[in-house]
């Protein structure tokens, strides 16, 4: 199955170096080596597209990646386990709902008439804001949602690294007199931290991959302008345009960038912190 599903159809890529006629087939259609490569490094998108693309991305890992490191460290220091039950329950639940109802939600509650977040501004005295339309709060919306949802979910990883941890160890650090900051510090930050280079490399190894779907039901015609990423254009090129060779280009060279990332941030990860993925 793996050979089926995942092997076989890298002889797609082939595409990427070809003018695809669908008539001819891709063994009958002829090569034409970095031809779409350089199309699309040449195009006036290109500096847009992967601009947009990374700033997302890095925005997402810097703002998003350290909060579930935080909130298990939080909830690793309750002691009720109901309440502790009841908040994780809580913040799991997001992630079981589809992208399509997250951002129907965010359009319903951002609403400039209607909308929650815009009622209480005018209480306050402000001026109701059309979120989804303002190119400037594409970004921050798109992270804060994506916080709200995964948070719990990706929480789960760092407290069963935290479960490893050898209880005498917290029952001397109190004896020693040791604060809950320093017990966080000194006890459960060094057993997560192999979890955390772990996690760190293969978010940074899919640094290029923005979720296609939130970004295409985010965007509209007035934040295009840095809602544009790579796997929009893709779809645009791809499957509206009937640019298949032209697609498959631009989707290699985003793996070719992924692996590439991965490959660093694994041996640096391994020369600071002996921790790496191979």
């Amino acid at each position: 199955m793996l050979i089926i599903l995942n092997y076989i159809p890298m002889y797609g890529i082939t595409l990427a170096f070809k003018d695809y006629v669908p008539s001819k087939g891709i063994l009958g259609s002829p090569w034409v080596g970095l031809k779409y490569f350089e199309r699309f490094f040449n195009s006036f998108s290109f500096s847009r597209i992967l601009s947009n693309t990374l700033k997302i991305s890095f925005a997402s890992l810097i703002f998003g990646f350290p909060v579930p490191v935080i909130f298990a460290l939080m909830l690793n220091q309750l002691r009720q386990e109901k309440f502790k039950r009841m908040i994780q329950t809580i913040t799991y639940a997001p992630h079981f709902i589809s992208t399509v109802v997250l951002v129907g939600m965010m359009m319903v509650f951002l609403s400039p008439r209607s909308g929650l977040i815009n009622n209480i501004i005018q209480m306050l005295g402000g001026e109701p804001i059309f979120f989804m339309a303002k190119k400037e709060w594409f970004i921050p919306l798109y992270i804060l949602s994506d916080i709200w949802q995964n948070t719990g979910w990706n929480t789960i990883i760092y407290l069963a690294a935290l479960t490893s941890v050898n209880p005498e160890l917290y029952e001397a650090a109190i004896v020693d007199g040791a604060t809950k900051l320093q017990r966080i510090k000194h006890i459960d930050i060094p057993a997560i931290l192999p979890t955390i280079v772990i996690t760190l490399i293969f978010a940074c190894g899919g640094i290029m991959n923005v979720g296609f779907e939130k970004v295409f039901l985010m965007q509209n015609s007035l934040n295009r302008e840095v809602s544009d990423v790579i796997a929009t254009y893709v779809f645009e090129q791809g499957l509206i345009r009937a640019q298949y060779s032209y697609s498959t280009a631009i989707g290699l060279f985003n793996t070719i960038v992924n692996i590439i990332l991965l490959i660093t941030v694994n041996k640096i990860a391994k020369k600071l912190t002996d921790t790496s993925l191979w």
